[in-house]
């Protein structure tokens, strides 16, 4: 299981000579997820603590071709599809349960959502999909919900209802005192609230959480018992969960002073959802 291991804790943004898409064995996909990157430049409007994305260095290219995007996704759906693709490394070591395609996911250096092209990049991969014979392919929106508001990402969001689409959204506080200090963003923290649940009003989300030590302290009960008191507020509104994801730090942070949490402690936080909400919650360790 050595090398299973090694290939979940890479995630690297570039593959072959790609600029955009790059296969990843993911976790919480729990199979191969192939990756888009709209965020090549290593720009975000979240700054969080625990992020692995190294903005030190400087990214691969600083625009984002749509055509090149399109042209490097077909070329590597279509070798996941065949099964090509787990005959090369690192993906060759994989066990059976996870040699499997789980998605195309709009992921990446940055918020994928920001970018001004997300529309079309959308219809794209939905394009992309059905030349390639998948199109119930899930299409996995990896956000920070910052941008949830904006109209034309709430029309492409549409647009992929019933085209394989997901929104897995961050909330990884339940306090604006924890949130300011996790995510680092001037955005204020009942906005992220608001746009998920409107969000998740119309389709149902799924809920991302990492939590993590900070200068060695896990997160304190307090905020925990008020994290799931967000999540609540979400089903109150109307918002709809299906699966709460309970992760922690699994490459090396942005800072120093982070590091994970133990797997028997996001279990219990896990269990925590689903014993007080009624939630789906699943809990990933960081190896």
């Amino acid at each position: 299981m050595a090398e299973p291991i090694r290939a979940f804790l890479s995630h690297p943004r570039s593959h072959e000579r790609n600029l955009y898409v790059y296969p990843v064995l993911s976790r919480r996909a729990r199979g191969l997820s192939l990756g888009v990157n709209l965020s090549p430049h290593k720009a975000c409007n979240m700054d969080c603590v625990y992020c692995q994305v190294d903005r030190t260095v400087p990214g691969a290219t600083g625009t984002v071709d749509l055509e090149v995007v399109e042209r490097e996704l077909r070329d590597l759906l279509s070798r996941a599809v065949s099964g090509e693709i787990f005959a090369e490394e690192p993906f060759r070591p994989a066990p059976e349960r996870l040699r499997r395609l789980a998605d195309v996911a709009f992921s990446g250096d940055g918020e994928p959502t920001s970018f001004r092209g997300f529309p079309e990049a959308c219809l794209r991969v939905v394009r992309v999909k059905e030349t390639c014979g998948v199109p119930d392919l899930p299409v996995r929106i990896i956000t920070n919900a910052i941008d949830l508001d904006r109209e034309e990402v709430r029309e492409a969001l549409r647009f992929l209802d019933g085209r394989g689409g997901e929104v897995w959204a961050k909330l990884d506080a339940g306090t604006e005192e924890h949130f300011r200090r996790v995510a680092r963003t001037a955005t204020p923290f009942a906005k992220i609230l608001r746009n998920i649940t409107e969000t998740a009003r119309e389709r149902p989300v799924v809920i991302q959480s990492l939590f993590c030590r900070l200068d060695g302290a896990p997160p304190p009960g307090a905020e925990i018992d008020a994290w799931l008191g967000r999540l609540g507020d979400i089903l109150g509104g109307g918002g709809r969960i299906d699966l709460v994801q309970v992760y922690t730090t699994a490459r090396p942070p942005a800072e120093r002073f982070v590091s994970p949490l133990s797997l028997e402690e996001l279990e219990g936080i896990a269990a925590r959802v689903r014993s007080a909400l009624g939630l789906r919650a699943d809990a990933y360790g960081p190896g």
